[in-house]
């Protein structure tokens, strides 16, 4: 009998991650992940000024929007690490994972969308 341990993380939204943990959760590497982030799949948390940006010569960047210190929140875990395995099935490139992490997003947020109306309706008697 072989026994296995395996390591288990509770993640709420509320917690933020670093991109390498971010990279560690789902596989995926830092570059990768940066390259999500200026498609616009990913938004760090703590990032002030957009990565395509114009900034005026003689403001200093803001320290936040350095990719080593950007933060995303612990929800996106899940999405990253399905559009990771998307990535593996089907040789995706970071455009096309942009565009699967996108529509895993919208997916999420309708099927809230429908759980919440479905509990302002009654449930028919003698059904399921």
């Amino acid at each position: 009998m072989k026994v296995e341990f395996t390591e288990a993380q509770w993640l709420h939204e509320q917690a933020e991650i670093s991109i390498q943990e971010l990279a560690e959760l789902s596989g995926l590497s830092p570059e990768l992940l940066r390259e999500l982030v200026e498609y616009g799949a990913l938004v760090p948390i703590n990032t002030q000024v957009p990565i395509n940006a114009q900034v005026p010569t003689n403001a200093q960047p803001s320290t936040d929007a350095q990719p080593a210190r950007w933060s995303f929140t612990a929800d996106c875990v899940v999405a990253v690490r399905a559009a990771g395995r998307l990535r593996e099935d089907f040789d995706l490139d970071a455009n096309a994972l942009s565009v699967a992490l996108a529509l895993i997003e919208r997916i999420h947020r309708l099927e809230a969308q429908l759980r919440e109306l479905r509990t302002q309706f009654p449930r028919p008697r003698g059904r399921r």
